[in-house]
């Protein structure tokens, strides 16, 4: 896959290619080069459609490839990057997880690496010319963690391989720590009761106590020691090094003592940490696995084999030997394996996986089928037009994926805290150590040491990481359970700030099935042969009114031959070319541009829009023909939506084509008060615009190609899952049901998973918050430290799975 190649062409300039999805037409190509042009330090751009290609010559001191590409994306377009998704193992904090990123993006040929810490995972966009997978392994081997590549689907067992790999070691470490450490707390307990007796001054001896935690400290405990090296190598400091930190100093001040043959030893408080500290790893790391049960569940749907019809006979295959062309056998009661279309039966198909209506779908010949739905009633044969990572179960798994590797702009902060707080702790540590030994408790080494260790023990920022991906984690895949996909953790966030919502009309308010209602004829002509003539001059075309008025003819049995020529002028209508004479299909502002007066048909045509319906004007050279009128049904569920959008206290808007007329009956039948009308495709995305610089957080809906621009455009875009690919593409958040009450549950799903964002940075925050201060003031054991340590991380996770309880369309 090409992406961005970059060549020297002068001292000055250099010259970058961008490979670009999303363009539809040559309007497209002009549209990027005129906005890559207008950018400071862009000397030249040239796109080309065909190739789908831009080649821009720039200044690199004055702009980058990045904000070029920011650019086009901003223009409602795609700039096509390579992917990678790697596993990571051996992080323990943010401070890790920054760490790696910051690591990453520093390496030429990278776009952007994300890592996320609850995930466990690395995404990195980059450039495969300048950088290889491999390189980048390397680097995050070089900071001392690794990176498994999961960037093949085939991998997802690997990764489950590795997650496995790592609760086994954490399970090995807390048995081993376990065992040895439950000899010096007994001892400690017996002590600190009085009963000594033969058990008690036998579990005291400190050569025993040094024998058992010696173990703990450089076996179990030896990922904190390699962890903090490889921190403190790279500049930085984690929760590895406090942990290491606080431990050694209690062992070895032990040591020390039984060098010296002072009974005062701390071998259990070292062993003791240790051991909480890995059991809330292993509870963290199991409770993790539950936040991505999602992605499981959606795999779990996949059939395993398919029924194929291959040289005349049937035969069950593995799902992954099933080719695109194939015909399919599925039989009542079975899975659909793959996606294609039925080419004989009929049925009723279960797509509440993709969709989250729980009726059954009725399925014909030519109709579309998704891999892992169910198949009610009837048998039927398709052919395979998806397969493999290209069925929409893949896609949607993916996008899943993608979302929970992402991160929040909440993120941020917990980002930002975790970069100075492991420093700021040492500081107070050795602060508190200082404080007690010489002015508190002068001369009182020991008491010094604990109050020290427990500070370093208390203040690890474990569970401010998992605060903000763990919550996103489950949010997207509780939307993606209920047909919400959501592609990125910023749009989960963003969403839950809207104060305005732009509803296109055709296929998002209404069902963007039109059907024609009234064919009036003019001069000497009959009803016949005026839809003829309009079916005929329509037929090149993609708009929805279009191909009802050929539907609709065809239906009445006309053949429709070929125009002559045909030409689409978007908001206008079409021109054709008939037989040699040039017909005109469309608006009445497409008249007046050909100077065709229609005065005396405004109260016909008026009185057919106050009913709803969008009436088609019809011209031969300058004589009018005849008015088609076309109406679109409301869908059943954009009332109550509508509904349920301003009891969320959001300005709801309509914007279409239509004339003021049609556009405000529509609007007036869903409840909407404001309404944008003859808005052409392209000025769509400038209404979207204009209500963000009035200080609005907006949103847009919408489902055809005219509509990508202005999703990219609005704060968050929603796209109909019913609708055309290159919408979806666009959007940042799509509704595969169509149901526009799946933006209220995406709202009220955004509004939960930042509650429980904001819930969970207070829990992590509060651990420390209190804990620090009672730790300086010497009432916190060490002990005690690292129970609440351990178990902070835990209650942040155990808090963010709630949201799994979450019914958005409640």
């Amino acid at each position: 896959m090409e992406n961005v190649q970059e060549n020297t062409t002068s001292t000055d300039f250099q010259s970058s290619t961008f490979k670009i999805g999303g363009m539809t037409c040559a309007v497209c190509a002009t549209r990027i080069e005129k906005g890559l042009t207008k950018l400071a330090g862009v000397d030249k751009a040239v796109v080309n459609f065909a190739a789908e290609k831009a080649t821009v010559t720039y200044d690199p001191g004055k702009i980058s490839v990045k904000e070029i590409g920011t650019k086009i994306e901003s223009l409602g377009y795609q700039v096509i990057k390579e992917k990678a998704n790697f596993k990571i193992t051996g992080m323990s904090c943010a401070s890790c997880s920054n760490r790696i990123e910051k690591g990453l993006n520093k390496l030429p040929g990278i776009y952007g690496a994300t890592v996320n810490l609850a995930a466990e995972k690395a995404t990195v966009e980059y450039d495969p010319r300048e950088i290889t997978i491999e390189q980048m392994k390397a680097k995050v081997d070089a900071l001392g963690f690794k990176a498994h590549d999961l960037t093949d689907n085939k991998d997802r067992n690997k990764e489950k391989t590795v997650k496995e790999a790592e609760v086994s070691r954490h399970r090995f470490r807390l048995i081993l720590s376990a065992v040895l450490s439950f000899p010096l707390l007994l001892a400690m307990i017996l002590h600190f009761f009085g009963i000594m007796g033969t058990i008690g001054h036998f579990l005291n001896n400190p050569y025993l106590q040094l024998i058992l935690a010696t173990p703990v400290q450089f076996v179990a405990g030896w990922q904190f020691y390699r962890g903090a090296y490889a921190a403190l190598r790279n500049g930085s400091s984690n929760m590895d090094v406090l942990v290491a930190l606080g431990t050694s100093a209690a062992y070895l001040y032990s040591i020390a003592n039984v060098v010296r043959g002072i009974p005062e030893l701390y071998f259990e408080t070292s062993a003791i940490l240790i051991t909480l500290i890995i059991l809330g790893k292993l509870l963290e790391a199991r409770a993790k696995g539950h936040t991505s049960e999602a992605i499981k569940a959606l795999m779990g749907l996949q059939a395993k084999t398919a029924r194929v019809i291959r040289n005349g006979e049937e035969i069950d295959i593995t799902i992954e030997s099933v080719l695109v062309g194939d015909v399919i056998v599925v039989r009542p009661g079975e899975k659909v394996p793959v996606d294609g279309i039925i080419i004989e039966g009929n049925s009723a198909v279960d797509e509440s996986m993709l969709t989250g209506e729980s009726l059954p779908v009725d399925k014909k010949a030519d109709d579309k089928v998704v891999g892992a739905t169910i198949n009610k009633f009837g048998t039927f044969t398709f052919k395979a037009t998806k397969v493999g990572k290209d069925t929409a179960l893949a896609q949607i798994v993916r996008i899943v994926e993608e979302a929970q590797g992402s991160k929040a702009p909440i993120q941020r902060f917990a980002d930002v805290v975790s970069g100075y707080f492991v420093p700021t702790i040492i500081g107070i540590a050795l602060a508190t150590f200082l404080g007690w030994y010489f002015i508190m408790d002068p001369g009182n080494f020991s008491r010094a040491l604990i109050n020290c260790t427990a500070v370093l023990v208390i203040a690890c920022p474990c569970a401010l990481g998992l605060a903000t991906p763990t919550s996103i984690m489950v949010g997207t895949g509780k939307g993606a359970e209920n047909g919400i996909l959501i592609k990125g953790a910023e749009h989960l966030e963003n969403a839950h700030k809207l104060t305005s919502i732009v509803l296109d009309k055709t296929g998002t308010i209404t069902k963007g099935e039109p059907d024609v209602t009234d064919i009036i004829p003019f001069a000497d002509i009959s009803e016949a042969e005026l839809l003829a003539l309009a079916v005929q001059a329509e037929k090149k075309s993609e708009h929805p009114l279009a191909q009802a008025i050929v539907k609709y003819g065809q239906a009445q049995g006309n053949v429709v031959a070929d125009p002559d020529s045909f030409t689409a002028i978007p908001g206008y209508g079409v021109e054709a070319v008939l037989n040699g004479k040039r017909i005109l299909v469309g608006t009445r502002k497409l008249m007046r541009e050909n100077n065709i007066n229609i005065d005396a048909l405004i109260p016909q045509i008026e009185r057919l829009e106050e009913q709803g319906k969008t009436v088609m004007l019809m011209a031969s050279g300058e004589q009018m023909l005849g008015l088609i009128a076309v109406a679109d049904t409301v869908k059943e569920d954009s009332a109550q939506a509508v509904t349920a959008l301003k009891e969320l206290g959001i300005d709801v808007w309509m914007i279409t084509g239509d004339n003021e007329r049609t556009a405000r009956t529509i609007a007036g039948q869903v409840g909407i008060e404001h309404v944008m009308f003859e808005v052409l495709p392209e000025h769509k995305a400038e209404k979207v615009e204009s209500l963000k610089r009035e200080g609005k957080v907006v949103a847009m809906v919408g489902d055809g190609i005219n509509d990508a621009p202005a999703l990219a455009t609005a704060d968050v875009g929603f796209a109909i899952g019913t609708g055309t690919d290159v919408a979806i593409e666009a959007a940042d958040i799509t509704l595969m049901s169509g149901d526009l009450r799946g933006i209220v549950a995406a709202i009220k799903l955004s509004k939960a998973t930042m509650t429980n964002i904001k819930q969970n940075l207070f829990w992590a925050l509060i651990y420390n918050s209190l804990g620090i201060p009672v730790a300086v003031a010497g009432y916190l054991s060490p002990v005690v430290a690292g129970a609440a340590m351990a178990f902070s991380s835990v209650s942040v996770v155990m808090n963010a799975l709630r949201l799994k309880r979450f019914k958005p369309y409640n």
